[in-house]
């Protein structure tokens, strides 16, 4: 565990430690908690041998032991939080000892992900405040559109311009949507060629995506005219050859002042064929890992989506400040940034920020090991995808090596030959790659299982979250977007959770208690649907039907339930305001959860079971990045739920709304005939009512297009009768 300390190099600090000072309060209630469960299960196991409805007593003791175990999952991350300084500003290399830096953007459909989202992105990190020469960028198109490739050569040129100017005015939005969309960026005639050249840029680009087909009329560049006629009538995105464009080298290439280089940009869209497998994006970044191997093999590596803008042209040096330092450098693996998102609503309303998963959390596992990958802002260093620190396993070829020095161009004929080579969708064949060396097969979060397996290996990792954030991203703007999402993720978990690298079994004998269990709050998250289902539907039922669930407000066993409850929502309301949250954004992302239990969780475990029994595949499904919608967007400003188009997984949240408020309005009436037997019943149809405010608001009070869809309501009052007529002979 990390103490307070300061790491030097060659007498400079250039990063501090310390732990957060909640650490040992947080451990005294840890133990107050736990002798309350344990007391809880012991009244379970008592109920359960004296009641007459021992179904419903093993349903409550099944959840709770769920609530329990997810309670020890988050405690495992809050008994020894730390915060990190880094100081960039002392970092003092000259430009030729800083370490080569590749960047991988990762995109896959240029609908979902606009193509100028990914050139805001290329040119952000293109015009870092780090030697150019250093700096390869790569573009995956997984998607493999000329429309994409398009964008990318317009931004190779518009990058000859953006990048001096970003230097010489030391630009700090060095996206340049978000510069010339802030009403503090510079109003000089340089400027304002530059705003116009851009957005004639843009509009182009979007011309181009609109009619779906790069005209012949729109390239400019004759040198890249050639390529674009690979793209044939045979060419489909599941099945093309692969394309490699060097688009921008250091080598050759000069800004249109001839005083800075240009760092290389390489667009890469792998072979795709019917039948052999992808793997999806962790495919394409093993791709990546193998063509930037050949081509540059830089010793750092940035990932980033597509969406993910740089925030901050210092970001590399303060990574620097960690994995150049001699002291840890050996066993780092990655430097992880928070992902942060523009736009959201103010209180928050869908919990898109994630602060539990991006700061909460992060900070919790960096006091252990380290924290876990998310996918996106993540400094590796390359020899982590290479086996263990100590046991380095080789990869099938020597251009391969992450430690060789590449002593060719990048446009070499037989170097580019050997990147389409090791971009071939048969390349992986009978080889290591995806299971001991690179990105890890095997789930679709493969950002998680990637980063859970470098530490059952023995790496570390450090969370780097500085006070100006180091990148940005777009959120989703409804509710079907951040669910579906959300499924995605819940069904690549639960592929964790029961494969043989379970957190439970092997992350705990790999990286010792608390770092399993912290893992497990991950790989178990969709369980968080039966408690949500029991407790969502159960006491409801009960009330409804006067049978008490719960004990009496005169039984001492009640307050054990209020306590436990108060507990641990005073915990985590705690840990949100503590980490820079608000009270609203807390409500709001607590009632998420609640939203998720009933939907991507709920969902995802049954596409997961159905999978696992050959009675559906699954697919990746990209998150639409688009925010194209006006109304949309306001009704989002505004914090209304967007409902949108009808989905089954707005299903059992509109009918547990519905359950819940007769369960409420029924127990308001019948509190003085039933006196105190029902209170916690009571409350918790209340809590759940005040808690689905939004979804009675779009199923009643709401006309326009972001409504409950009508099916969908009709579908829950159906369901809403079927569950109170079965409850009659379940409860009675």
């Amino acid at each position: 565990m990390e103490r307070h300390r300061k790491h030097s190099v060659g007498g400079t600090t250039l990063h501090t430690c310390h732990p957060c000072r909640r650490a040992i309060p947080y451990r005294i209630y840890a133990v107050i908690h736990t002798c309350g469960i344990i007391a809880l299960m012991y009244h379970h196991v008592h109920s359960l041998l004296t009641a007459n409805n021992t179904l419903i007593t093993c349903l409550l003791l099944l959840s709770d032991i769920v609530l329990a175990f997810m309670w020890a999952t988050t405690t495992s991350l809050r008994l020894n939080p730390v915060h990190r300084t880094e100081y960039p500003e002392k970092y003092a290399a000259k430009p030729e000892d800083f370490p080569k830096l590749d960047v991988f953007i990762c995109t896959a459909d240029p609908y979902k992900e606009p193509p100028m989202m990914v050139v805001n992105t290329a040119l952000s990190v293109m015009a870092y405040e780090y030697p150019s020469d250093k700096i390869s960028v790569y573009v995956s198109d997984d998607g493999g559109s000329s429309l994409t490739l398009f964008a990318l050569v317009e931004a190779a040129k518009f990058s000859k311009h953006w990048l001096p100017f970003c230097k010489k005015n030391n630009i700090q939005d060095r996206s340049p949507e978000v510069y010339f969309s802030s009403k503090s960026h510079s109003q000089s005639d340089e400027a304002e060629n530059l705003k116009m050249m851009y957005k004639d840029m843009k509009s182009r680009v979007e011309h181009v995506v609109e009619s779906g087909k790069v005209e012949t009329a729109f390239i400019t560049c004759d040198q890249f005219r050639g390529v674009f006629d690979l793209w044939t009538d045979k060419f489909t995105r599941h099945d093309h050859p692969t394309i490699i464009q060097v688009l921008q080298n250091s080598e050759t290439d000069m800004d249109n002042t001839k005083k800075y280089i240009m760092p290389n940009l390489i667009y890469v869209s792998r072979e795709k064929s019917k039948v052999s497998p992808h793997h999806f994006k962790a495919g394409a970044l093993n791709t990546l890992l193998r063509v930037s191997g050949v081509m540059t093999n830089s010793p750092i590596i940035l990932t980033l989506d597509c969406d993910m803008y740089s925030n901050d042209p210092a970001t590399p040096t303060r990574a620097l400040c960690y994995l150049t330092d001699p002291e840890i450098k050996t066993g780092l693996a990655y430097v992880q940034f928070p992902q942060k998102f523009e736009g959201i609503s103010k209180n928050d309303i869908y919990a898109c920020a994630y602060k539990r998963l991006f700061e909460i959390s992060m900070i919790g596992f960096d006091g252990l090991m380290g924290p876990n990958h998310v996918g996106t802002g993540c400094f590796f260093n390359r020899r982590v995808f290479y086996g263990a620190p100590s046991n380095l396993i080789l990869p099938e070829i020597d251009e391969l090596k992450p430690n060789r020095t590449v002593d060719k161009p990048i446009n070499a004929q037989d170097v580019l030959a050997l990147a389409h080579k090791v971009a071939g969708c048969i390349y992986e064949h009978n080889t290591n790659w995806g299971s001991k060396i690179g990105y890890r097969y095997g789930s679709l979060v493969e950002d998680y299982y990637t980063g859970y397996r470098l530490h059952c290996e023995g790496w570390r990792t450090v969370f780097c979250s500085p006070k100006r954030a180091a990148f940005c991203g777009d959120a989703p703007k409804s509710l079907i977007d951040v669910v579906s999402q959300q499924k995605r993720w819940a069904i690549g978990l639960l592929e964790v959770a029961f494969s043989r690298y379970s957190p439970i079994t092997y992350g705990v004998k790999s990286m010792g208690l608390l770092m399993g269990l912290g893992y497990c709050q991950y790989a178990c998250w969709p369980f968080w649907s039966l408690p949500h289902v029991v407790y969502g539907f159960l006491p409801q039922l009960a009330l409804l039907y006067g049978v008490s669930v719960f004990p009496k407000s005169s039984d001492p066993w009640f307050w054990l339930y209020i306590v436990l409850f108060l507990g641990a929502y005073a915990q985590d309301l705690f840990d949100f305001v503590l980490e820079g949250g608000t009270y609203r954004e807390w409500w709001n992302d607590q009632r998420m959860w609640s939203i998720r239990g009933f939907s991507s969780h709920l969902f995802g475990f049954i596409e997961f079971t159905l999978q696992t029994l050959n009675l559906s595949t699954h697919g990746f499904n990209v998150t639409s990045k688009a925010n194209d919608d006006e109304e949309q967007s306001k009704r989002y400003e505004k914090e209304m739920f967007e409902f949108g188009p009808s989905s089954t997984m707005f299903l059992p949240m509109t009918t547990t709304a519905i359950v819940n408020l007769l369960a409420f309005v029924w127990g308001l009436y019948g509190l003085f005939a039933w006196g105190e037997g029902l209170v916690l019943e009571l409350m918790l149809a209340s809590f759940a009512v005040v808690n689905c405010l939004p979804i009675y608001e779009a199923m009643v009070l709401r006309k326009d297009n972001g409504k409950l869809p009508k099916r969908i309501c009709f579908v829950a009052v159906i369901l809403t009768f079927v569950l109170i007529v079965s409850g009659y002979f379940f409860l009675k």
